[in-house]
């Protein structure tokens, strides 16, 4: 066991996901039950570590209740001072507001972290890493798009509320001879999108990873059409784009705030009406992903996941990440985790799997697919 180990701060960084307070309840009841260590929770991310500190010891009490509850009790932020942009917009390292970071550290006597994030606040654990500071890291984010990790808890509950939503437009769709669409978050990726568009039996599905032409997805309503389905539903990631166009942004961001997708579901809204003539309704499902309480299969997961950093840490781990590999939970260099996203693969399984029944990706070439999968 690491005897230089006695006190463990605990902080969320990013956007809010179902499974956040699971977490925190398996790290102190781990690192106080089986440890016997002391766990300091640091608020509003790693801001709460900077000029007069924000933190507040966390005891079993504390946590008691905690797995069905959706948010954090220790308040995130996915804004914040350790990460600047210059003009150009790239990244920049604000050395100053580390080093008061470590002091402040030192000063209320945290021998590590546990840092529960995605990418970017994983970004940031890396650097404290890199400085000498024992930490581990706890893959979350909605959008699964974590290298290393199988899963990231948060993501199966953003994906039940999805489904759900397409079941309901579902109804709608038929009803009134509609198309549908659904916009889902997922950033540059399309895992929420892929895995809920087949869930909810959608009859496109755009994503980042395969470029899409509006002509084509028309072309499959009016195809459905010809066929005596007068409705169509599809579900669109935030991040999709037309073949030779760019992503849609609500928010360009600035040197504090990153960009902020957003719009693209409208966009497509407007070429269908136009290419089809058929009336077309868009939803934006947005922040109902995130909140509300974490489903079974999360609260199992980021409690495993919370009981493995305290573990990690007991025995003398640094600098990585606990992931969730062939059913296993281990452990990964936090460099490795961050050193890409996890994309859907265009040729893969799952993406097979759809076209197999039916459903489009709108790309330029889906006949072809559609035709190799009768053949196979």
């Amino acid at each position: 066991m690491n005897s230089l180990v006695r006190t463990i701060g605990l902080l969320t960084g990013g956007g809010d996901a179902p499974g956040l307070n699971a977490v925190i309840r398996a790290v102190v009841k781990t690192a106080i039950g089986e440890y016997g260590l002391r766990v300091i929770g640091i608020e509003d991310s790693f801001e709460g570590l900077l000029g007069a500190t924000r933190t507040r010891e966390l005891t079993s009490k504390d946590v008691r209740g905690l797995l069905p509850r959706g948010g954090t009790i220790l308040g995130t932020r996915n804004t914040g001072r350790f990460v600047e942009r210059d003009e150009s917009g790239r990244e920049i390292k604000p050395d100053w507001l580390y080093r008061e970071a470590l002091a402040n550290l030192e000063q209320l006597g945290i021998d590590a972290l546990i840092v529960i994030g995605g990418e970017g606040t994983l970004t940031i654990a890396a650097e404290f890493a890199r400085m000498g500071v024992p930490v581990v890291g706890v893959p979350k984010t909605i959008d699964n798009d974590l290298a290393c990790t199988e899963l990231t808890f948060g993501f199966a509950t953003a994906l039940d509320i999805a489904t759900e939503a397409l079941d309901r437009l579902h109804t709608t769709a038929e009803s009134l001879d509609r198309v549908m669409l659904l916009e889902v978050m997922g950033r540059h990726t399309g895992w929420i999108a892929l895995h809920s568009g087949i869930a909810g039996g959608a009859d496109v599905i755009l994503i980042p990873e395969i470029p899409f032409s509006m002509e084509v997805v028309a072309e499959k309503i009016m195809e459905r059409e010809r066929c005596g389905s007068q409705f169509s539903t599809i579900v669109v990631a935030e991040g999709a784009r037309e073949v030779g166009g760019q992503q849609i942004y609500q928010d360009e961001g600035d040197r504090h705030r990153a960009p902020r997708l957003g719009g693209i579901g409208l966009y497509c809204r407007d070429c269908l009406e136009r290419l089809t003539g058929k009336e077309t309704r868009c939803v934006v499902l947005g922040h109902l992903q995130r909140g509300g309480r974490p489903n079974a299969f999360d609260r199992m997961l980021a409690t495993c996941f919370g009981t493995n950093a305290v573990r990690a840490l007991m025995n003398g781990e640094r600098g990585v990440m606990v992931a969730l590999q062939a059913a296993k939970i281990v452990t990964v260099p936090l460099a490795e985790a961050i050193s890409n996203i996890k994309t859907v693969p265009p040729d893969g399984q799952l993406v097979r799997t759809a076209r197999d029944v039916g459903i489009s990706f709108g790309s330029p070439d889906e006949v072809k697919h559609h035709r190799q999968s009768v053949g196979a």
